[in-house]
């Protein structure tokens, strides 16, 4: 007895492999029939529907609907370049983009139902306002000093304190290079390096991971801006450049002088220039990475666009390939402080304790199950 199959519309089914990313050729081998489904001479039964739907990454109910969807990002999309390939966004960056407002959702209610007030820096400030000002308004809500970096050992520690301050502050803050765990689902850095949802009492950035770690304080900076404007947005930061949008200028001014502070530079780079690796001299005096002092050295008009892309490119390629020979991807337990915020973590897993919330629906918002829920909550400690 021949199996029912699901008249699904050919159109739906060229429309989730575009969407996808994936090839005939790499699904072939898996629907025999793929092509015949394309043109609308047969249908896939419903197991096989469900089987391409997993495969494409796309919703079963998609393939219910008479013309494909019209899918859009729930915030601006800055691009410093435009490529055709990009305009639509990717299954990737769309469903990790809903996983984080159904965190923000929730963090939001729960929050609110404690009596939170809003976050006061929200929307604190505009284009009028000074960088400098803007800057030094952010760095006092994250308790830091003009020169908080300096006093870390190294870059890599600077990092993790602030985005420590971050947590502190009441912004929830997600660093991850791949859609939830799957490690075969890679987050694509030139689609976007980071976006960020808005809101006056769960804010939430997130940052794309399989950058290169140099690369990620400015856009995390860049991202901090962005909330004291009240703009949510993402963007891929080519080259760590803004796109053509006046807020976009702005924020990266801000993250700029936030991290390196104008005066402090200027009074550097003459030292700097008599070594032979002044972006690398002036990172171990700030505690920020050689690519920003590049990038500081040229908003300040004290290098040109080509130098500075030169460096760049060089640092971005030996950087990578470091990456490349380093082997494994780090405790899976501490990852999930990155991929979830710790902050947001603790939250969860004492509100499921509390019974405030069902752990059904704690497994879900934080993408981990069962025994892997129950052990990372253990290895967080201090939630009891």
């Amino acid at each position: 007895m021949a199996m029912a199959t699901v008249a699904v519309k050919p159109e739906i089914i060229r429309w989730a492999l575009e969407r996808s990313g994936r090839s005939k050729q790499m699904l072939a081998p898996k629907f025999p029939k793929l092509e015949l489904w394309e043109k609308g001479e047969a249908y896939p039964t419903l197991r096989q529907l469900e089987e391409l739907s997993r495969k494409t990454y796309t919703p079963l109910g998609y393939f219910f609907l008479s013309e494909p969807p019209e899918e859009k990002l729930p915030v601006p999309v800055f691009r410093t370049l435009w490529d055709k390939s990009l305009i639509h966004p990717s299954p990737d960056l769309l469903e990790t983009v809903q996983t984080m407002q159904r965190r923000q959702d929730w963090m939001r209610e729960y929050l609110l139902d404690r009596g939170q007030l809003p976050l006061p820096f929200i929307s604190s400030a505009n284009t009028n306002n000074s960088v400098t000002e803007v800057a030094d308004k952010i760095r006092e809500v994250l308790g830091l000093e003009p020169d908080w970096a300096r006093h870390e050992r190294k870059w890599e520690d600077a990092l993790r304190t602030l985005r420590n301050a971050i947590d502190d502050a009441g912004i929830l803050i997600v660093a991850n290079g791949i859609v939830g765990n799957n490690t075969h689902r890679k987050l694509d850095v030139d689609e976007f390096r980071g976006f960020v949802l808005c809101d006056e009492y769960a804010p939430l950035i997130f940052v794309n991971s399989a950058d290169v770690k140099a690369a990620q304080m400015f856009t995390i900076a860049h991202e901090l801006a962005h909330l004291w404007l009240g703009q949510g947005g993402v963007f891929d930061l080519h080259n760590m450049q803004p796109a053509d949008s006046k807020i976009e200028i702005f924020c990266n001014k801000i993250a700029a002088e936030f991290l390196v502070p104008e005066e402090i530079f200027l009074k550097q780079w003459p030292k700097a220039q008599s070594n032979q690796e002044p972006y690398q001299s002036l990172a171990r005096y700030f505690k920020v990475s050689p690519l920003v002092t590049a990038r500081r050295a040229l908003d300040l008009h004290l290098i040109d666009k080509q130098t500075f892309f030169d460096f760049y490119d060089a640092y971005i390629s030996e950087a990578k390939y470091k990456t490349a020979k380093q082997k494994g991807g780090g405790d899976f337990y501490t990852n999930q402080d990155m991929r979830i915020g710790k902050r947001f973590a603790v939250t969860i897993i004492r509100a499921a304790k509390e019974g405030r919330l069902l752990y059904r629906d704690a497994y879900q918002l934080t993408g981990l199950n069962g025994a892997t829920f129950d052990r990372y909550a253990k290895s967080l400690g201090g939630t009891n």
